[in-house]
């Protein structure tokens, strides 16, 4: 694929140029040009070049605005339900250290793969797969998305994934991977179903995810938090699907496909009459309003990465979590 070079400049039949495949794609007949539109033509997301720049491009925003405490720096290359988490943490961050992070270290993405998907219309999108300086072992999944060619590319979706758990795309012999649309039937819960069958999960259990960390064991762990002596904690959780939360998914060699979901969860802690709320950490107080006397609801966003296979039980592979606001009473 060629490199973006703006928009087409007017020209004679017989002066035809040929311009970027990711804006509109000039084919060369007898009898002159015929203008294939770009939102309509399956074209790789990206060069791989253009994924390597934009995840550098990231790695700094991410970095500058890490080290001042300072979500503004950082705006530009973040949407969705990352920017949704990295601008909460930065707020409590700056509210707490208002000369910016005394315990900065600057986050270092290394062996990067970039898995990018051929397919029609906006959004464009890519998934890079990456070693980082935190985290230990984990694979770092960034998902890049873009709504338009001019547009700066920002990181909807960051999970992270044990070694060996990424599983192999199916790719074309150009090596390009194949978007699921997000109603496809093909799988054991569509892309767009995933989130609302996750949150349903989480309230009632059943049999649609396979047992796990970010499943049962979760399941289990709130369970056990909602009956603590002198204090009731209760969970609500919400399908976040819409927009920049929309799923994005990958097809995988065994006919599967790789899901990155977004979800949004409630935790509200009562004290029993006489008792009173754990006192929160500094960082929840700083997303905190109000005064917390009897109670304290956090608001969290989650994304998520899941397998979710042709046939059988979907396995959540990973979440990243992250406080949003909080509400005392």
């Amino acid at each position: 694929m060629s490199q973006d070079r703006g928009p087409r400049r007017p020209r004679r039949l017989e002066k035809c140029a040929l311009i970027s495949a990711s804006a509109t794609v000039l084919s060369l007949t007898a009898s002159g040009c015929v203008v294939v539109h770009g939102e309509r033509e399956v074209l790789p997301s990206a060069t791989r070049a253009e994924a390597a720049k934009a995840l550098e491009r990231f790695t700094t925003a991410y970095n500058k605005a890490d080290k001042a405490y300072d979500a503004s720096l950082d705006a530009d290359h973040t949407t969705g339900a990352l920017a949704a988490i990295d601008s909460a943490r930065l707020k409590a961050g700056a509210a707490n250290h208002p000369d910016g992070n005394p315990a900065h270290e600057p986050l270092e993405l290394t062996d990067a793969k970039f898995t990018i998907p051929k397919k029609a219309g906006w959004p464009r999108w890519f998934v890079a797969d990456t070693k980082a300086n935190k985290g230990g072992t984990a694979r770092w999944l960034l998902v890049f998305t873009r709504d338009g060619l001019e547009e700066t590319w920002q990181a909807a979706y960051l999970t992270l994934v044990a070694p060996g758990k990424v599983p192999e795309f199916k790719t074309d012999q150009d090596g390009w991977a194949e978007a699921v649309p997000a109603n496809a039937t093909d799988v054991s819960v569509p892309p767009a179903g995933l989130s609302k069958d996750y949150t349903t999960y989480l309230q009632d259990g059943g049999k649609t995810f396979a047992d796990g960390v970010h499943t049962s064991s979760w399941r289990a762990l709130r369970e056990k938090r909602s009956t603590r002596p002198g204090l009731v904690t209760q969970y609500i959780d919400e399908p976040l699907t819409n927009g920049d939360y929309a799923p994005l998914a990958l097809r995988t060699e065994d006919g599967g496909a790789l899901v990155f979901f977004t979800s949004r969860h409630f935790e509200k802690q009562t004290a029993a009459r006489g008792a009173s709320v754990p006192t929160p950490n500094k960082d929840v107080l700083a997303l905190t309003d109000g005064e917390i006397k009897q109670s304290l609801t956090m608001e969290f966003v989650s994304n998520e990465v899941a397998l979710d296979p042709a046939d059988g039980q979907v396995s959540v592979l990973g979440r990243v979590q992250g406080l949003t606001s909080g509400k005392g009473e």
